[in-house]
């Protein structure tokens, strides 16, 4: 199934954007691990939309509804299933341009896909709506990592022109809160001033602006993940590529090392009070597609918010002929913004399958 990602924990999406409900199932969690609702509310609520100028207009509560799995605060060993209603969908908006696929957006591909039969109001299931169910498999699985001492955290770490601080070597579970409790989650807050900027900009000019995220996981232990094919940077791609709007991924230093030698790429070996671990992290916490205990660290690239404002060229569907269109409605002038909770989602979900799959949880 394509909207379902992981082996021993496995997470399937469902929904769309301006259908009835969406959602998602887990199957593969272990019984008997407490599930805190407040705590889980408040990590959709990060993602959730309309909380601010930056952000989409669209409202929507995003209230998850637990509707299997889950025994008076416990999982109870049985696939837990979990639906967010849409409320404040308004679908009109898309009427005008149900025959021109929007550029930058799935439309064309999925009305060739599925001659011209696939839900695209608000983006269907194409759409960032659907990281609202990934933020509930997320939220649960930090959960139960927390408990075992490995925390997930990200930071816009830039937008535009406008940068953030990177991770330090050693990121801690205090620093990942205090970002999130942010308005514009960044570490340094000139940098967030300097990206609130160009948000209102680009969207003051009918435009948007794209940005990067990066995120860490602290205190997995070493040996997890497979060579070529199933490591742990593999898994982590399926996840995060499955978050609309992303472009691009990088762990460590990424493609800062063609720049590099060697000797400076190389992350040196150091044992201290009976651990091993490396002097810098420029291979971002895995080699050889195995964890090696340090932090594991990634940045992703977003692209602009494709609906904007200003007319662009498009065609019509199906007589092919060329015309424009003008897209209304509400959108992100910054999808980035929102993708920060979404990226430690993912990042949780495929750290809790690797610990399950491994026996190491």
């Amino acid at each position: 199934m394509s909207s379902e990602f992981g082996n021993a924990l496995k997470v399937s999406v469902f929904g769309e954007s301006h259908g009835d409900a969406i959602g998602v199932l887990m199957d593969g969690l272990p019984a008997g691990e407490a599930v805190d609702p407040d705590a889980l509310q408040r990590f959709l609520d990060r993602r959730r939309p309309g909380k601010n100028i930056l952000e989409t207009a669209r409202s929507e509560a995003d209230v998850p509804r637990l509707l299997s799995g889950i025994t008076g605060g416990r999982t109870n060993g049985s696939p837990v299933c979990a639906m967010i209603e849409n409320r404040d969908a308004r679908s009109g908006d898309y009427a005008s341009f149900s025959d021109k696929p929007r550029p930058s957006h799935a439309d064309y591909g999925a009305f060739v896909k599925w001659g011209g039969m696939a839900d695209m109001r608000g983006g269907g299931h194409f759409s960032g709506r659907l990281t609202a169910p990934l933020c509930i498999a997320g939220g649960i699985a930090k959960q139960i990592l927390a408990r075992r001492g490995i925390f997930v955290g990200a930071h816009l770490s830039s937008v535009g022109a406008a940068a953030d601080d990177p991770f330090p070597l050693f990121p801690e579970a205090p620093l990942f809160d205090a970002i999130a409790a942010k308005d514009i989650p960044v570490i340094k807050d000139t940098a967030g001033e300097g990206m609130r900027t160009e948000i209102t900009s680009a969207a003051a000019c009918g435009d948007s602006v794209g940005g990067t995220v990066e995120c860490a996981i602290v205190g997995l232990p070493a040996g997890l993940g497979d060579p070529m094919f199933d490591g742990m940077e593999n898994r982590l791609a399926k996840a995060v590529f499955g978050i609309p709007a992303i472009k691009g991924l990088e762990f460590g230093a990424g493609f800062a090392m063609s720049n590099m030698r060697g000797s400076e790429a190389n992350d040196p070996f150091r044992a201290e009070d009976g651990k091993v671990t490396t002097e810098s992290n420029n291979n971002g916490g895995i080699l050889g597609g195995i964890t090696t205990g340090m932090p594991i660290v990634f940045r992703v690239v977003i692209k602009p918010t494709p609906s904007i404002a200003l007319p662009q060229r498009t065609v019509t569907l199906p007589d092919f002929e060329n015309t424009e269109l003008e897209i209304k409605g509400r959108h992100d002038p910054c999808v980035a913004l929102r993708a920060v909770p979404a990226l430690e989602a993912a990042a949780a979900a495929v750290a809790l399958d690797m610990l399950l799959e491994e026996g190491k949880l």
